[in-house]
């Protein structure tokens, strides 16, 4: 369980207030958080100073909470405001969508910003992972840079962050074609692409005997 302790200093660490929500979400809720992560441009690496923390976690509820007729929530949605953003899935609902494939699910599995995880996680993780699908991947980056091109890029003015939004999903699409695994979370290591660029050979022709032949012609004709 985190520390829920309150921090008397005048500045709180953004880190210190997530523990603590995490810890709140687990006593008022009644559940244990296997994991909990930082997902969207912060994850990326790509934040602005404006970018709220997008935290993701999957929880566990206790025996009772599964052994009941009446239908349950699957879903914690606990803070949404100008700096937090936090919700979270019921471990039933993140292995059903492990199952289908589900990309985003797949991203907060390999967040490089871990707020929590256990060892139950780590054993879910080694098996979820045996469900990733290409082509379920491929076709939810694709529609993402769709839709930001779509809704964004083609306006008279764009913010600079969305030519990433549509960028970073088309890389990792190029990660999947080429490596056949998950795509890593943060941009600087989809940009692995321009270690491949520079590894090709140089195939231009050296040669300039047609251009200068057809230099010549054009020179002759004038």
């Amino acid at each position: 369980m985190n520390d829920c302790s309150s921090n008397t200093r005048d500045e709180i660490p953004i880190e210190k207030i997530i523990a603590e929500k995490l810890c709140e979400i687990e006593v008022r809720e009644q559940v244990r958080i296997l994991y909990a992560v930082e997902s969207g441009s912060r994850a990326w690496g790509v934040a602005s100073p404006d970018s709220d923390y997008d935290v993701r976690f999957v929880y566990l509820r206790p025996l009772d909470g599964y052994l009941k007729l009446e239908k349950t929530t699957d879903v914690i949605e606990w803070q949404l405001d100008e700096v937090l953003d936090i919700n979270g899935w019921d471990l039933k609902k993140a292995l059903q969508q492990f199952h289908k494939g589900n990309a985003t699910l797949f991203e907060w599995g390999r967040s490089p910003v871990v707020y929590k995880t256990t060892k139950a996680w780590e054993r879910i993780w080694t098996a979820a992972k045996e469900y990733f699908s290409e082509k379920d991947a491929l076709y939810h980056y694709w529609a993402s840079a769709k839709n930001t091109y779509l809704h964004h890029l083609i306006a008279p003015q764009v913010m600079y962050k969305k030519y990433i939004y549509a960028l970073r999903p088309l890389l990792a699409c190029r990660y999947i074609e080429e490596t056949h695994s998950t795509p890593p979370v943060l941009f600087s290591e989809l940009e692995r692409l321009e270690g491949h660029v520079k590894a090709m050979p140089d195939d231009r022709n050296p040669d300039w005997k047609m251009l200068n032949r057809l230099f010549k012609e054009h020179v002759v004709n004038i």
